[in-house]
């Protein structure tokens, strides 16, 4: 590779955030300009490679999450945290809808002193602002290590989007995705 193309390539970052189920959190940003991957995982547990079973126990310490790639000249991380706190309910611990435990708690993995800052930033503001009667409880740390979750989760309302949870969670979750956020969905969307 030459230097000049090396030089001229777009940079990306990562961001990982836990806000409930991973298969609603991958919907959303899969959906935004600038985001070229997103993955579902765990982060943020003490067992080594866990697997999904093991997460829905709560005893691990993971949380379900999705790593995000995305080039920060098309989408900011401060893009990313509006998104983030606009699509779930960051007041209730470690609970998202019917969805209950650790596993489903509201998380920022920072992978940067940025991220950590802008994270802490965007919470003092939506508290001061923000449309919750709650304080914001979503656990800011840095990123620790990220599992891929198995095969069948990744791309799951792509995959499943007729299906009984996608269409009463996920689908309005896009909805409000798209009514909010519109200028910032890939074309078509």
């Amino acid at each position: 590779m030459s230097t000049e193309s090396s030089a001229t390539a777009p940079s990306r970052e990562l961001a990982t955030l836990g806000a409930g189920c991973f298969w609603c959190v991958e919907a959303v940003f899969e959906q935004l300009r600038g985001v070229s991957a997103v993955e579902s995982g765990y982060c943020g547990g003490t067992t080594t490679a866990p697997t999904y079973e093991q997460i829905c126990t709560g005893k691990t310490g993971h949380a379900e999450v999705v790593q995000i790639e995305f080039d920060p000249q098309i989408i900011s991380f401060d893009d990313l945290l509006e998104v983030f706190f606009a699509t779930h309910n960051p007041t209730t611990l470690n609970q998202q809808g019917a969805d209950v435990g650790t596993q489903y708690r509201s998380a920022i993995f920072c992978h940067s002193e940025h991220q950590r800052e802008s994270a802490e930033r965007k919470i003092d503001e939506l508290n001061a602002n923000g449309p919750w009667h709650g304080k914001i409880v979503t656990q800011v740390v840095p990123a620790a290590t990220f599992f891929a979750a198995e095969a069948y989760h990744q791309g799951y309302f792509q995959a499943n989007s007729r299906q009984s949870y996608c269409q009463a969670v996920i689908s309005p979750k896009l909805a409000k995705l798209k009514s909010q956020f519109g200028r910032k969905l890939i074309a078509g969307e």
